[in-house]
């Protein structure tokens, strides 16, 4: 009786990456031809709404392998959705998450596949060290720090989401019904068992990086939101230490006043300081709360993750 090889599935989200999903996955069939012959595989692309020639050329890939599957979204739903959706929709007994721009080495893959058949569930790739612009390796690690000290749950540091997950822990991710879900988050909070291995991520190979400050905020303003506190506790105490002081000090004057009517005058310089430090601080506050309205709003309505456009190699394979 032949016994079915255990597929591994490699799933690749994309955004206008013309100059490097071709090359990939004539790299991912090498690397499964020399060094895991003994696994079946797919690689599955799941484009955001690419507006260069990426989608083009992944049907093209397509039609010359069907070991090469394709989910083109109806609109860009974000790097975050798209690839949550992508694991929902992977196929494999494991699935091995990487990025398109070659900056996840993918001579890691057999150092995951070898510990997952060890027994761990999720396998992550930890950046130690990154070939991209020092000073935003710096700022990635005085947050991934400070939203680690801050955050109930063990985040993990310069953990970006490239790692290996298991067929079991799928399961798990098609269970959550959240709008926008942070797989980084998930992985720290609800992961099975798991080995991390060290990498140096490369710079990225063709074309530049979509992140942007606006989107680098989103992901980090989602991950400070869905996963601390602090911030909501900061206003509290900090708004209770500045009622009380301004209590005290209107106290204070009042006191003085009365005591001294004629020789004290208050003037407008502590009217002027209330006034504007008051107001300072209610308004980054107002702004704090609304981050985690915004927050709450996006899970509350529940849209879907992602429309898809059309999928190409699933065969009978339904979504």
């Amino acid at each position: 009786m032949c016994i079915p090889l255990k597929k591994i599935c490699v799933l690749i989200p994309t955004y206008n990456e013309e100059e490097n999903v071709a090359l990939l996955s004539e790299e991912l069939i090498k690397l499964f031809a020399r060094e895991l012959p003994q696994y079946d595989y797919d690689v599955m692309f799941i484009d955001n709404a690419s507006q260069d020639g990426t989608q083009g050329i992944i049907e093209g890939l397509c039609k010359e392998n069907p070991k090469i599957k394709a989910i083109f979204n109806a609109k860009d739903f974000g790097q975050l959705k798209s690839p949550f959706y992508g694991l929902c929709h992977s196929t494999g007994d494991c699935t091995v998450l990487l990025c398109a721009d070659f900056q996840d080495p993918l001579e890691l893959i057999p150092k995951f596949v070898k510990e997952w058949e060890d027994g761990f569930k999720i396998v992550c790739g930890i950046k130690t060290s990154s070939k991209e612009n020092k000073l935003m390796y710096f700022l990635r690690s005085i947050y991934y720090r400070a939203i680690r000290k801050m955050s109930s749950v063990d985040q993990i540091e310069h953990f970006t989401g490239f790692g290996l997950y298991d067929k079991s822990f799928i399961e798990v991710l098609k269970t959550i019904d959240d709008p926008i879900p942070f797989l980084r988050g998930i992985v720290a909070e609800l992961g099975f068992d798991r080995k991390e291995i060290e990498y140096t991520q490369e710079k990225r190979k063709f074309g530049k990086s979509k992140n942007n400050f606006y989107r680098l905020y989103d992901i980090a303003m989602l991950s400070f939101t869905s996963y601390t506190k602090i911030g909501l506790r900061l206003a509290m105490f900090i708004g209770f230490a500045f009622s009380a002081l301004s209590l005290l000090t209107a106290l204070i004057y009042l006191v003085m006043k009365l005591m001294f009517w004629d020789n004290f005058l208050a003037g407008t310089a502590p009217i002027l300081i209330g006034v504007f430090a008051l107001g300072s601080l209610q308004l980054f506050f107002i702004g704090l709360i609304g981050e985690y309205i915004i927050s709450i709003n996006a899970r509350v309505i529940k849209r879907p993750l992602v429309i898809e456009k059309k999928r190409l190699n699933f065969n009978e394979e339904a979504p």
